[in-house]
């Protein structure tokens, strides 16, 4: 499939892509950012029956075969999931293996524009590199090929943004001020905007995102246990589903472990507080991102009179508004050729 614009967020915790579907909807998708060695065929059990694993592909970078998709194993021996969890994730045969999974699972082969995202802190380091690696070209990633013809990288914060505003745009003008914080699996990020101009002075980020609650939730869980616990993908799995964590057969209910945790949470917030200051010009907080309602009762708490909006589904809305900027810009371009 050819398309114009094709978004995709490759964050730490999920890998969410979005496109323009034939009836003018957005259509989005997400697998976990897992891209463990591919090994020997791999087999699943569905319904007493035997058969191959179904929605995972393997994914060829430089040579190394990586596995990638919705129903990538969450669990492994001594923890190793094929996750990356460290500032140069982007620069990793890993983030390759997990961007060509989206367009295999999007079934994309063509794409004008190619809309990505990164953290806020990490942007002047490896826009351009990102852009150089991938623009211009046709990729072959086993399963498949795509060609790519221009990359535009923004930080991921906007896309949430965008996603907020698109049905009220009198909410969002130019003299409308909005804090946008974007609670990712390995950072949280935060973009403090006019309209749509970012305010350099005002945004950041930083490693402190909600792995990082999973990791101490682990830490407690073992130091009761008196065993080491490493799985923080299904504990971050039991959270999400409210079900009891299983750990040699028994249910622990991971809510006091989470509360116990709340210190992490809340040096992050206030490093945020630090950074943008008392916020009494903006119309509202918008929360987005994975771990948006991990963070909402802390960030409450930090900044009680200003309206707190958790964005409809915040795990895809940067992905989402990656793709109407691309759009538009599209827009803009196609326009200013006819002229």
């Amino acid at each position: 499939m050819k398309t114009s614009v094709f978004a995709i967020d490759v964050g730490y915790g999920n890998t969410k892509y979005a496109h323009r579907a034939s009836n003018g909807a957005i259509a989005t998708g997400m697998f976990p950012s897992l891209a463990p060695l591919s090994a020997s065929d791999s087999i699943a059990i569905h319904g007493g029956d035997v058969h191959k694993a179904g929605a995972v592909t393997t994914i060829v970078v430089s040579g190394i075969e990586y596995q990638v998709g919705p129903d990538v194993f969450l669990d492994a021996a001594y923890g190793k999931t094929g996750r990356t969890l460290s500032n140069d994730f982007v620069a990793s045969k890993s983030y390759d293996a997990l961007l060509f999974g989206a367009f295999h699972f999007a079934q994309v082969t063509h794409v004008e524009r190619l809309m990505l995202g990164l953290p806020v802190h990490t942007m002047s380091k490896y826009a351009g590199e990102l852009r150089d690696r991938l623009s211009g070209k046709t990729h072959n990633y086993g399963p498949g090929r795509v060609t790519v013809d221009k990359v535009v990288v923004i930080p991921q914060p906007l896309g949430s943004l965008v996603a907020a505003s698109a049905n009220r745009q009198s909410e969002f003008g130019r003299d409308s001020a909005h804090l946008v914080i974007d609670v990712g699996y390995f950072t949280t990020d935060w973009v403090y905007a006019n309209g749509f101009t970012m305010d350099d002075r005002r945004s950041n980020g930083m490693p402190g995102g909600v792995s990082q609650v999973y990791q101490r939730i682990a830490q407690l869980i073992s130091k009761d246990q008196g065993d080491k616990v490493d799985a923080i993908e299904l504990i971050d799995k039991a959270l999400r589903e409210q079900k009891p964590y299983i750990f040699y057969g028994n249910e622990i209910d991971l809510l006091p472990y989470l509360e116990k945790s709340q210190p992490v949470i809340a040096g992050v917030v206030d490093e945020i507080k630090n950074i943008v200051g008392p916020l009494t010009s903006v119309r509202s907080i918008v929360l987005s991102g994975g771990g948006a309602s991990l963070y909402a009762p802390a960030i409450r708490k930090a900044f009680p009179r200003v309206r707190i909006e958790v964005i409809e589904a915040p795990c895809t809305a940067n992905a989402k508004g990656f793709l109407i900027v691309g759009e538009a810009g599209l827009t803009r371009e196609r326009a200013a050729a006819k002229a």
